[in-house]
């Protein structure tokens, strides 16, 4: 372990979600040096759910829907860049042995998380075993490889935005900040995390006795934004489809953030709910949700499971709707339990433009 650390380099190369579940080990760097410069090394997409981050000095960005020439060559640019920077410390948390190869070809002192190949942990200065059952926990777990004790751990998400990112929101709705709204956000890229269209419109319509604004939101995908149109269609009381397809993810955050409540499945919107500490009611089916729920203390999780059996992972259909199973009660219990315990005031983590 160096004596003095001026500049880390953290390599994660996964989906959205995954990005915002290490700003806790991020968020642990910057506490224990506060003079060192944090880098990341990510998938191009994958930046925007980081970009205000303040803790982060430079991102670099690897592109993963090209082809196998510009792969190499957006990889043998990145490596250099890299190795200008003379790193003081190295944290790998991904699990590509590219990745692998690129921080040993660095030869500065890194840590990754220990394989039952000598050949991967022989890439590393150092290397530790992963720990704990939620990935936060587990994510966190790499810290012991640079002596950080468990009590000096940041532990909560952090998510930030822009004030332009509000701003934006009201240009497409200027009475949002009038309203109590509640987000629900019903589509994920895989089938297995998606509840029916149906029970969603079913919720839609208890919520109005509540009196709360729902806002559908959704992703740009076209499979997305028919499936919000088609709740919509199901539902007596409308749904605002105002926003759906339609906000960046930071512009998504500014939204939830601002939502007196959160409903959705297992996504990328779920942890960004907790990041934001918004109550949620969340959605789970075939899914390890003891190790992928939102990490918050705000959370009513209804697990698929707990209504009929969930095939083990090597046996599961990405094509079926696990979810299915649960009722529709279920999650309009959870909804007036949450509503009762929680009021929210607005305001969130905005970051300086």
């Amino acid at each position: 372990m160096p004596e003095k650390v001026n500049r880390i380099l953290i390599c994660k190369l996964k989906f959205y979600g995954d990005m915002l579940l290490i700003t806790p080990v991020i968020a642990t760097l910057k506490k224990i040096y506060p003079q060192a410069n944090i880098d990341i090394l990510l998938y191009k997409d994958t930046k925007a759910i980081l970009s205000a981050d303040p803790n982060i000095n430079e991102f670099y960005l690897i592109e993963k829907k090209v082809g196998l020439i510009k792969k190499i060559c957006n990889f043998l640019y990145i490596r250099r860049k890299l190795k200008k920077n003379k790193y003081d410390l190295i944290l790998n948390l991904s699990e590509q042995w590219p990745i692998g190869l690129l921080v040993a070809s660095l030869h500065r002192f890194s840590v990754s998380f220990e394989r039952n190949k000598n050949s991967w942990n022989k890439l590393f200065s150092h290397v530790v075993p992963l720990t704990g059952t939620h990935i936060v926990e587990q994510n966190l777990s790499i810290l012991t490889g640079i002596n950080i004790a468990k009590k000096y751990w940041v532990k909560a998400l952090s998510l930030y935005y822009t004030e332009s990112d509000r701003r934006s929101l009201l240009q497409i709705n200027p009475m949002l900040n009038d309203k109590r709204y509640v987000v629900i956000q019903p589509t994920a890229r895989q089938c297995f995390k998606c509840w029916d269209d149906s029970k969603f419109a079913a919720v839609i319509d208890y919520l109005a006795q509540y009196r709360l604004h729902v806002i559908l939101t959704c992703g740009p995908l076209q499979n997305e934004l028919e499936q919000v149109k088609n709740i919509a269609n199901l539902c007596t009381h409308k749904p605002d489809l105002q926003f759906a397809g339609k906000t960046t993810f930071l512009q998504l955050a500014a939204l939830i953030d601002g939502a007196t409540l959160y409903i959705g499945v297992d996504s990328a919107p779920m942890h960004m709910a907790a990041a934001l500490q918004t109550p949620q009611v969340s959605l789970f089916g075939a899914t390890n949700y003891l190790q992928w729920r939102p990490w918050t203390d705000k959370a009513v999780i209804i697990w698929a499971g707990d209504y009929h059996v969930m095939p083990k992972r090597d046996e599961l259909d990405r094509s079926k709707k696990y979810l299915s199973w649960i009722p529709v009660s279920a999650v309009t219990e959870a909804v007036a339990a949450l509503l009762a315990r929680h009021t929210r005031t607005k305001g969130g983590r905005i970051s300086n433009e």
